[in-house]
């Protein structure tokens, strides 16, 4: 993984992430999110991935349904969010489009990803920070806009 701010004003920082084949998608940017402490950002990305695990959310079961994704793929759309977790750090919350062979697509929560050629990320960090809460309905932790400061 390589990083690079290409931008900075008002608190607010952007930067340009560019991950290699064989990185890890989720855990590369969670790694990149602690290490530069990150409290509210926005992140886009385009590229490629030779595998991925994605999860569709069952309301009933309140947790995800895995999809595997065996095959290369092209990342259409990648946009997620950062945030403080209910635990104190950050927390990653992306969704991702793939294209396949077949120009078919499949869509869902990014849980995990094999990078293959590249990944390249934009990543814009607000200076406010967003903080999540545990939903009780959902049971998911979800942003709190009247806890942000």
């Amino acid at each position: 993984m390589k990083s690079k701010l290409i931008h900075e004003s008002d608190g607010q920082r952007t930067y340009a992430i560019v991950l290699a084949s064989g990185d890890e998608a989720v855990s590369s940017l969670k790694r990149f999110a602690a290490d530069a402490g990150l409290s509210a950002a926005s992140i886009t990305a385009i590229g490629a991935f030779r595998r991925a695990e994605l999860g569709y959310f069952d309301w009933d079961a309140k947790d995800y349904r895995p999809i595997p994704v065996d095959e290369q793929v092209e990342v259409a759309s990648l946009i997620g969010d950062i945030a403080i977790g209910p635990d104190g750090k950050s927390a990653l919350h992306v969704h991702v489009v793939l294209g396949k062979r077949d120009g078919s697509a499949v869509a869902g929560h990014l849980i995990k990803a094999e990078v293959r050629p590249t990944l390249e990320i934009i990543l814009t960090e607000s200076p406010q920070h967003l903080r999540k809460r545990h939903d009780p309905e959902s049971g998911l932790a979800l942003i709190a806009l009247d806890s942000t400061k």
